[in-house]
């Protein structure tokens, strides 16, 4: 079993949903990201996505856009990115890792190559963003070979017809984007999440995570009742560069918001 589904059975044994954290590697530079990397696990966060700095991340809004900027001028690459996992893992060996990113650094690293050196750095899944399941088949079967799950996104669009073709494909969790658009703008309702998360598993044994929107314990707690866990992105990466501006530190800034989303999630069923 791997890192991955082993996290997410443990919490839903506990009744319990998982608190998805993702920053972006080498935002503002590579020392400050590592540090909030290393330091999310004891903020609470139960899996991290780790985001792999590309120049157009065309699914993503201005937070997540002026990172990736900022990762790319302070030096980030897809093998640094890796390097930093790997640093991780020599202090964390049991929290989830989950790159988050596109498809093109990946294709010219080379898809059998790069899933064998993810896997050696201590990756266990990949979001790649624009890459639908009709398209993943040069990457998928050497993600599944390395024990690397892959993580396909559901919309508000996705219907009865097309759910079976995204999830018949997926492995780890089922990410449900719950607004139609970018990240870390608007923000979908209760009502509207709860009937997706009730629709797709319909379809599906994964665990459904939700993401994008979600930018406070109160929010956050409100979807851990309806999901197995909560992804928030933009909000932490968001309070680092604001500290940042403001001379303060970005990694308490980034690690307080999500001590703050971690009691949140935790509380939302009485645990």
């Amino acid at each position: 079993m791997s890192r991955l589904s082993r996290r997410l059975q443990d919490l839903a044994a506990r009744n319990r949903a998982a608190l998805v954290t993702y920053i972006m590697g080498f935002d503002p530079d590579r020392a400050t990201s590592q540090a909030i990397f290393d330091g999310l696990p004891a903020a609470g966060a139960d899996i991290i996505e780790f985001g792999m700095p590309f120049t157009d991340p065309m699914a993503d809004g201005p937070a997540i856009q002026f990172a990736a900027g900022r990762a790319l001028e302070a030096g980030g690459s897809l093998k640094g990115t890796l390097e930093m996992v790997a640093a991780f893992r020599r202090t964390d060996d049991a929290t989830p890792v989950v790159l988050m990113g596109y498809y093109n650094p990946v294709y010219a690293w080379g898809p059998e190559q790069f899933c064998a050196d993810a896997a050696r750095a201590g990756v266990d899944g990949l979001i790649i963003v624009d890459l639908p399941p009709e398209e993943a088949d040069e990457l998928l079967p050497h993600c599944l070979a390395n024990g690397i799950d892959f993580i396909f996104l559901t919309t508000p669009t996705s219907d009865e017809a097309r759910l079976p073709v995204i999830v018949g494909q997926a492995s780890g969790f089922v990410y449900y984007v719950s607004i139609a658009g970018i990240t870390g703008t608007a923000s979908a309702s209760n009502q509207a999440i709860g009937d997706a998360v009730a629709r797709i598993r319909r379809h599906t044994s994964l665990p459904v995570c939700v993401g994008f929107g979600i930018k406070t314990a109160g929010q956050a707690a409100d979807v851990a009742r309806m999901a197995d866990g909560v992804v928030v992105g933009s909000a932490i990466v968001a309070a680092a560069a604001d500290a940042a501006k403001a001379g303060a530190d970005p990694v308490e800034a980034a690690l307080s918001l999500v001590r703050g989303l971690a009691a949140g999630v935790r509380g939302a069923r009485g645990a």
